[in-house]
């Protein structure tokens, strides 16, 4: 029983809370260390908002002083450069876990029956958390962020109608400049974190909780079953040790690799007068980048790269097999890893200069392969022999 002072019980539910939803929640007796990087996401956002309050105290978001305040930052203010450096790496592994959580549930079938609304919500929240990221790109101000903060929104240009308004609005003005990063400040230290992304972190919680959690067997469990076990202490102690070995990584990229995965351009003011050869996003938009790449008109590039975002929420229609685990379906098992692998070369494909014509052919090969595999989907109940895991084989 969680102990509660009785004052406080009387007046809130603690007591209850805590039970349904840590101590007494059911939770499948055979989840995988793959259902621990949920958790972790939560970890990786806590350290974001953390680190990132604390570098708002010493930023100055404007265009003259926004530069010299991060350099303030890194050589002036006491253990600034650790902070900046912990934000900073905290934003890639955040963007690691989410992946792999996101490539565990497709893998796993966790976008089916019942839980069709927890997928929405979750992908809804990745579109909030490339939003965030994307806006803090430019709070640097440096040459890469500036000139990649001015393409990015002119993309919104190609909305039908209302797509120039759109692109003053987001700037703030004609072009990316003063107006533009404060108005991306207030977005990433105020509007995303609190209302958009702590809400749909909430509704996404509440979601899970409300149709429980899937399993690798893809099976659904009798709550009360002997195949379920309380959430703590099993999977507390569980996740606990598994945050510590990510910690572990975090922060041995931290000290000895922080800059690796940092645009070495960024690190120079911004030159109004002359756009980079090669302009090149943080490493976890770059496979989105390539299918915005591979298409030759704007228009056409811009609607790929969203479809390319959207359509995994569509999983929940295009898988029709009555099977959730791709551990029992051979076809969808070797789909799905093959997919894996082509989203990691379309990873790459991104990070390449696109003025060879081979870079260019493997964009287009790579986002031809990634729609390909939501196309088969539907496709894969007529001659794939899947086997429906039997509740509680695993006992």
């Amino acid at each position: 029983m969680t102990r509660v002072p009785q004052w406080l019980q009387d007046r809130f539910p603690l007591r209850e809370l805590l039970e349904r939803h840590v101590t007494e929640y059911p939770a499948p007796r055979n989840l995988n260390y793959l259902w621990s990087f949920g958790a972790l996401a939560l970890l990786f956002l806590a350290i974001q908002i953390v680190t990132g309050l604390w570098l708002a105290m010493y930023y100055k978001p404007d265009a003259k002083l926004a530069f010299d305040s991060v350099q303030h930052i890194m050589r002036d203010v006491n253990w600034g450069w650790l902070i900046r450096y912990l934000h900073a790496v905290g934003a890639s592994g955040l963007f690691f876990v989410v992946y792999l959580h996101v490539g565990r549930g497709m893998y796993y079938g966790s976008y089916k029956e019942p839980r069709e609304l927890l997928w929405w919500i979750g992908i809804a929240l990745f579109f909030a958390l490339m939003a965030q990221a994307f806006t803090g790109y430019l709070l640097p101000w440096g040459n890469m962020s500036y000139w990649s903060a001015t393409v990015i929104t002119s993309l919104f240009g190609v909305v039908p109608v209302v797509g120039e308004q759109l692109v003053t609005w987001l700037r703030g003005d004609f072009a990316v400049g003063d107006a533009t990063l404060n108005r991306f400040f207030a977005f990433h230290v105020a509007l995303f974190p609190v209302a958009v992304i702590g809400g749909l972190v909430v509704l996404h919680l509440t979601a899970l909780h409300r149709v429980g959690s899937n399993n690798p067997e893809g099976v659904d469990l009798d709550k009360h079953g002997p195949d379920v076990i309380p959430f703590f202490p099993y999977y507390v102690a569980k996740d606990l040790w598994f945050a510590g070995l990510a910690l572990i990584a975090y922060f041995a990229v931290v000290f000895f690799l922080p800059t690796y995965a940092m645009e070495p351009l960024n690190w120079e003011p911004p030159d109004l007068l002359a756009t980079p050869g090669h302009l090149v996003p943080e490493w976890y938009f770059l496979p989105f980048y390539a299918v915005l790449r591979s298409v030759p008109s704007k228009p056409g590039g811009a609607v790929a790269m969203q479809a390319a975002i959207l359509i995994v929420a569509l999983l929940p229609y295009l898988d029709r097999s009555p099977v959730r685990s791709a551990r029992h379906r051979p076809v969808k098992r070797v789909l799905t890893l093959l997919f894996f692998v082509n989203f990691a070369v379309l990873g790459w494909v991104g990070a390449q200069p696109p003025s060879s014509a081979g870079v260019l052919l493997a964009g287009r090969v790579t986002t031809a392969i990634y729609f390909l595999y939501f196309a088969l989907l539907p496709l894969l109940p007529r001659f794939e022999r899947a086997r429906p895991a039997a509740k509680g084989r695993w006992a």
